[in-house]
């Protein structure tokens, strides 16, 4: 009677771990939530280190893309000026 009733306690703490484990992982997977107006509730239900981090992250994707078409607005910026260099 003991041992059915500990394996019974055990499958159902193991499942409810699982529930939660598997919640948990789901969450974490679909932080790419963007600040905007449909998903306002979405992000005031972040906590609020976890709307730091999304900010922080967002703010650093900004920074690569934009810091990369500065480049690329260098780089004509530069062939452009050979070439009015070179026809005159």
């Amino acid at each position: 009677m003991k041992m059915i009733l500990l394996v019974s306690l055990f499958f159902m703490f193991s499942f409810i771990f699982l529930k939660f484990y598997k919640y948990k992982k789901a969450f974490k997977k679909n932080k790419d939530i963007k600040f905007n107006k449909s998903n306002l509730y979405k992000w005031m239900n972040l906590t609020k280190k976890e709307r730091f981090d999304l900010s922080k992250n967002e703010s650093n994707s900004y920074l690569k893309k934009r810091q990369t078409l500065l480049e690329e607005i260098r780089k004509e910026y530069k062939i452009i000026s050979e070439n009015d260099q070179k026809s005159l």
